[in-house]
């Protein structure tokens, strides 16, 4: 198994899922799928650790191998886009997510509707 370092990595998620890849080369170096939740993942390194929501089901992944380091539901507080905010940053584009699955959902309904 390569040994592969945080800065040489980039994150991208999407379908409730996580992909890893080598930022110079575009390889894959790992993938996650959320095992709940469906739709956009909000996802942020946050130092040595990436989180990822996914309708508010929420993880710690290793971000060099994707192993699920810890997870929680976050019971009682339902479900949707999620935010993640550390003191590092915060994903972003679940507003935009949200923005394009309602416009396409008004579209289709209009297309219903003609």
């Amino acid at each position: 198994m390569q040994n592969n370092k945080i800065e040489d990595i980039v994150f991208t998620g999407f379908n409730k899922q996580v992909i890893a890849l080598n930022r110079y080369t575009g390889v894959k170096i790992w993938s996650w799928k959320s095992p709940k939740g469906s739709g956009y993942p909000a996802v942020i390194l946050d130092g040595d650790r990436l989180v990822v929501s996914v309708s508010g089901y929420t993880y710690c992944l290793e971000p060099t191998t994707g192993a699920v380091v810890w997870e929680n539901e976050l019971k009682g507080f339902g479900t949707g886009i999620s935010c993640v905010v550390s003191v590092r940053g915060g994903s972003s584009g679940g507003a935009a997510a949200q923005q394009s699955a309602d416009a396409a959902n008004a579209a289709a309904a209009s297309g219903a509707n003609a």
